[in-house]
């Protein structure tokens, strides 16, 4: 496989969950990584957490910047340019939940969420194409099988999810001609802080953030003449009601 090392990586919600293992795990294969965040304690701290269980592999960029402003997602590219010469790597992953009925739900939770889930996304594939493009690095977004599978109370994190899958194979097809490798992670329950949760010992069953992170690497190294476009990965033993 690949060796990544000394590639750079940009990683938006990567002040926990997710975002921070998928930090972790770069660095220690030896890639810079800038990660993004709106909370500037909350991103520092977490930062200094991907610096120690990296133990000097690579270094840690932290750069405020929430993901419904594209401004400011510029501003956290050129950042990343300018501190590491480019970018091999994007990591979509910042995301937000509602969960709730459509009778409950008012236009700031929907716009909440697909704000965030979807058009989040889009300014970061936008802020960060020029230098996919000029690196024929790859992006990877992360999505949920909520992205093909409704449930009740889902309405605007279903929306927001199939909206991202559809995205994210439409720019594939967009982009593989420029260079750049897409793919989407769809993982199914993750024990994460996500939407408000504390991960627990009963969560044991689920995935953990370590789990997408190797999927992460996994995608990163294999031969650049492949291209798995669409990853689903769930617990293997799901806990029964």
């Amino acid at each position: 496989m690949r060796d990544i090392s000394g590639t750079t990586a940009f990683v938006t919600g990567g002040s926990k969950g997710i975002g921070r293992a998928v930090a972790v795990a770069l660095c220690r294969a030896g890639v810079h990584v800038t990660i993004t965040g709106r909370d500037e304690d909350a991103l520092e701290a977490s930062a200094e957490a991907i610096r120690g269980a990296a133990e000097g592999a690579a270094e840690v960029l932290p750069v405020v910047a929430d993901v419904r402003d594209p401004r400011a997602l510029e501003r956290a590219t050129a950042a990343t340019v300018a501190r590491f010469g480019g970018i091999d790597l994007v990591v979509a992953n910042a995301g937000v939940g509602y969960f709730g009925s459509i009778v409950d739900m008012s236009a700031d939770d929907w716009h909440g969420v697909i704000d965030t889930n979807l058009s989040g996304v889009f300014h970061t594939v936008k802020a960060t194409l020029d230098a996919l493009i000029e690196r024929r690095g790859m992006l990877i977004t992360i999505g949920s099988l909520a992205g093909v599978n409704t449930f009740a109370g889902g309405s605007a994190y279903n929306a927001s999810k199939f909206g991202l899958v559809g995205f994210t194979q439409a720019i594939m097809l967009d982009l593989r001609e420029r260079g750049v490798r897409v793919s989407t992670i769809m993982p199914g329950s993750v024990a994460t802080h996500f939407s408000g949760h504390e991960p627990r010992p009963e969560d044991a069953w689920k995935l953990q953030g370590d789990d997408i992170a190797d999927t992460v690497l996994y995608l990163m190294r294999i031969d650049e003449r492949a291209l798995p476009s669409k990853i689903e990965i769930r617990p293997s033993q799901p806990k029964r009601a």
